[in-house]
């Protein structure tokens, strides 16, 4: 403000300023009241002899550290459940790869499944085992796909993941066929 603005402001204001003289006695009521204040909140000579100021970094350190470990906590939370990541967060392509392998995934594992003779069992349960494996091999690629920055070759080797568990299901299904059906042959030639 220029001083011209100054000079009007109080101009303005001239007659307005509260100037009372405080009431008589009033120096002696504030120092009583203060001194009567201070004697209920001093316990002992010894908190009497701490700053007040001491206290308040107290506080101020103990808050700093109540944050500083909520966001560690937070942090470490947070980065746990990012710490891995499948085709589908790569790009809209690879979403609809990942649903078109994993649906194909799931219905050949129906299949296999629907198989409940003798003969089939121990192929299934080798089969089971074996995809089980790809999966945990799956699971370790989804963390090199973060670690790696989406790099092609591990985009590369979740995609041959899904085609070698795909590819497993149809051998062994097609396995299963081919014992039922020799099963079913030879049946017919012994009767």
């Amino acid at each position: 403000m220029k001083k011209n603005d100054i000079d009007d402001l109080f101009n303005r204001l001239e007659g307005t300023y509260d100037i009372g003289e405080t009431p008589l006695g009033h120096s002696n009521r504030f120092l009583n009241k203060l001194n009567s204040d201070a004697a209920i909140s001093v316990n002992t000579e010894a908190t009497s002899q701490k700053p007040v100021y001491f206290l308040n970094w107290k506080r101020a350190i103990a808050i700093a550290a109540v944050v500083v470990l909520m966001f560690n906590v937070g942090s470490f939370l947070f980065s746990e459940s990012d710490s891995t990541a499948d085709l589908a967060s790569v790009s809209p392509e690879m979403e609809q790869t990942q649903s078109f392998f994993v649906s194909t995934l799931n219905q050949e594992l129906q299949t296999l499944k629907s198989f409940d003779s003798p003969d089939a069992k121990f192929l299934v349960e080798d089969a089971l085992k074996q995809i089980d494996i790809l999966e945990k091999q799956y699971e370790g690629l989804k963390t090199d796909l973060v670690e790696s920055g989406n790099d092609n070759r591990v985009i590369y080797a979740m995609i041959t993941n899904f085609q070698n568990r795909i590819e497993l299901l149809q051998e062994v299904i097609l396995k299963i066929e081919e014992i039922k059906d020799l099963n079913t042959t030879q049946n017919e030639n012994i009767i």
